[in-house]
């Protein structure tokens, strides 16, 4: 027996819970399918379980893909004012953390209970714990949907399954199988927004810094970030570390600025103008951490006094904490990535309507496709409008 209604959703996060309230919205009768026992299971991950929902300054230059000008239509439609509409209709505390970034007071689930109610207000029906089994195109506009807990007909299919990140909470490549299945390609995925580790050498070096975080340009040819980096038991994370996770390609060296704000050899030259007995290290030590000091400078420089130590020193030891050059082995992968760099590709899909080009009636929402953002709201503001604009079409 096939079931049948006008829009089925496939994905109960971000993207297609907002997709859905917005076809509802539109009397369209909705059904919502996923794997999961509960719908939003990574929003209330999101921001440490505070739910970093959107920013205040998102511009299409936040986001990474081979169409970079695929995101603009849809952010400009749906805006992160529009979002905190809803938030502030809901009554939801928030606050506004560094670079904009805007957080619930309380918690995620805040967010989600918004998302859910405004679904049970638009007539939204759910069918979870279910594993989607195949998926048919008897005709245009025409899918036939069928599952372990249901077979199901509609008009309008919409791929909202999320990327690869968190496979821990479920995360899969059915999206992009759905996508192979309509002849849409999908660009090859990596984990975005993810620490680094690093090489046995560099890793045994740094062990003793685990714990520690410093502000630092982080850079490379493409992509430079000042934020803060945080030394791990196996390599490096902190905002600036997971953002440069975006702009980096495997086999390739980053160069850390340890000390971004000042001109170190200056810094120095005028030390040792006011005090040349004190030795190098225990000015530097007013600067950064003892522990980092001792790693990242030459002991030999470390323990000379201001007075014996030349110029051309100083720039041996402003190279070693502002010119630091490190190649990381990888990442941490999928496990604690935040999204997936790469997926279905934009060029294959409306902008305006997330409408698959050749294939009328199938619509691809939020982090299936291949459009990633920055850390900081960016990527759930892409799920609200990428949700919004298919729910106005499908």
């Amino acid at each position: 027996m096939i079931e049948k209604t006008e829009v089925i959703i496939i994905g109960a996060g971000a993207s297609g819970l907002m997709c859905a309230i917005e076809a509802g919205k539109r009397h369209r009768k909705v059904l919502v399918i996923d794997h999961a026992e509960k719908p939003g299971r990574k929003i209330l991950l999101s921001g440490g379980g505070c739910c970093n929902f959107t920013n205040y300054y998102i511009d299409a230059n936040n986001y990474i893909s081979h169409n970079p000008n695929f995101c603009k239509s849809a952010l400009s439609r749906y805006t992160q004012w529009d979002f905190l509409t809803l938030v502030q209709k809901h009554h939801i505390a928030f606050s506004e953390r560094a670079h904009g970034q805007l957080f619930c007071d309380g918690s995620s689930r805040d967010i989600l209970n918004m998302l859910l109610s405004e679904c049970d207000q638009a007539g939204i029906s759910f069918q979870l714990n279910s594993k989607i089994e195949k998926i048919e195109q008897p005709g245009e506009r025409h899918f036939k949907v069928y599952s372990d807990r249901g077979n199901y007909a509609c008009q309008s299919l919409v791929i909202a399954t999320g990327g690869l990140s968190m496979p821990s909470i479920g995360a899969s490549s059915l999206g992009y199988e759905i996508a192979g299945q309509f002849q849409i390609q999908a660009w090859p995925r990596s984990a975005g927004l993810v620490p680094f580790t690093l090489h046995p050498q560099d890793k045994e070096k740094l062990k003793t810094l685990s714990g520690i975080a410093v502000d630092a340009v982080v850079s490379n040819k493409r992509h430079s970030i000042c934020e803060n980096i945080l030394f791990t038991h196996r390599g490096l994370s902190g905002p600036a570390a997971l953002q440069m996770s975006l702009y980096w390609q495997p086999g390739k060296a980053l160069t850390i600025n340890l000390l971004p704000e000042i001109d170190l050899v200056n810094a120095l030259k005028e030390h040792r103008q006011q005090h040349p007995q004190r030795k190098v290290k225990s000015v530097l030590a007013e600067y950064l951490p003892k522990r980092l000091v001792e790693i990242m400078v030459r002991s030999d420089l470390a323990e000379n006094p201001l007075q014996t130590t030349s110029h051309q020193q100083f720039k041996e030891i402003s190279a070693q904490l502002q010119q630091w050059t490190v190649k990381p082995s990888g990442t941490e992968g999928y496990r604690t990535a935040e999204v997936t760099l790469g997926g279905v590709d934009c060029n294959a899909i409306s902008s305006k309507t997330m409408e698959a080009r050749q294939v009328a009636g199938l619509f691809f929402t939020g982090e299936v496709l291949d459009v990633s953002g920055w850390l900081g709201g960016y990527n759930l503001q892409w799920a609200w409008s990428s949700g919004w604009c298919a729910g106005q079409y499908v």
